[in-house]
């Protein structure tokens, strides 16, 4: 189980999930899945009971580096929730990692 903080990680989390879909920076909470190799189910399981312990780290991280999440912001509520506005893609470049 969660402490209080860890739910309010969780939250805003999903608050920029949510706001990425809205803004067209990803299609949906499955194609963010799917990207990242995310359990679907470990995903939606957190989405209705936020008090479960099974937010993984990378998920935050592919917030933060990819969408420009704020990591202040996701961790504590502080400041704005971008450091700067997303792409306004559906998350998939042509481009390779290296």
């Amino acid at each position: 189980m969660q402490n209080a903080e860890g739910i309010k990680i969780v939250e805003r989390f999903f608050e920029a999930l949510y706001d990425l879909i809205e803004k067209k920076a990803l299609r949906g909470k499955q194609t963010f899945a799917n990207k990242y190799g995310i359990n679907r189910r470990h995903l939606w399981i957190l989405e209705q009971n936020k008090s479960r312990d099974i937010l993984q780290l990378a998920w935050i991280a592919h917030l933060i580096r990819d969408y420009n999440v704020s990591a202040d912001w996701i961790m504590t509520g502080n400041g704005k929730m971008y450091v700067k506005e997303p792409p306004k893609r559906f998350g998939f470049t042509n481009k390779k990692r290296e």
